[in-house]
């Protein structure tokens, strides 16, 4: 699909809607998505939790499939873009407890559209560019100024997997423990994990 033909995708097709009203239905789609998973969610159930017509769905984005990839490129944000404490030790720690204070919201919407998004490319996309590819890159970002500051080696072997260790984690442990990996459980994940792995001394702030 071109850039154009996504950007018309992941757009409302009208302008007559507010640009504060167009977040409160991605705000509503993504809550249902969390509480019921992607099957459960109709435009149907959107239009009544948002108080519009059906019609109006409809016009707008033209199926539930397009309305929920409109709502995670609409909704995207960078958690982790502004961390930046002077060491990778620091970054990291900071790093756990940011993900942490959004594990309760984004591991439930993983969760629902990971079934989804494998039978569909494009919900696979920007389910990936809304929630995944920020923190990865931004995770990139402070693997790279830590080798610069030589805290670790140009060639660490085990930096590559740092971002996929992170973010895994915080899916991994509702199903693997029944609970989710809050502020305490991922800065021991980062601290006796990662930092063996990376070179670094756990007693560094």
């Amino acid at each position: 699909m071109s850039r154009a033909a996504q950007e018309t995708a992941h757009t409302p097709r009208r302008s007559k809607i507010t640009p504060e009203r167009v977040q409160e239905f991605y705000t509503a789609v993504l809550d249902m998505l969390r509480e019921s998973g992607y099957e459960a969610l109709t435009m149907e159930g959107v239009a009544a939790r948002t108080r519009c017509g059906k019609s109006t769905l409809y016009r707008q984005w033209g199926s539930k499939p397009e309305l929920v990839v409109a709502a995670l490129h609409g909704t995207r944000r960078k958690l982790l873009s502004t961390i930046d404490t002077g060491t990778l030790a620091g970054d990291l720690r900071e790093a756990a407890r940011v993900i942490a204070t959004s594990s309760r919201r984004d591991t439930p919407l993983m969760h629902a559209l990971g079934h989804a998004a494998l039978q569909s490319p494009e919900l696979l996309c920007a389910m990936r560019e809304a929630l995944i590819l920020p923190e990865l890159a931004s995770i990139e970002v402070m693997l790279h100024r830590g080798a610069e500051r030589g805290e670790i080696p140009e060639d660490c072997p085990a930096a590559e997997f740092v971002s996929v260790q992170l973010m895994g984690v915080m899916r991994a442990r509702p199903m693997l423990e029944g609970a989710f990996a809050d502020e305490e459980y991922l800065t021991r994940f980062v601290e006796h994990s990662l930092f063996p792995a990376l070179g670094l001394d756990a007693t560094t702030s």
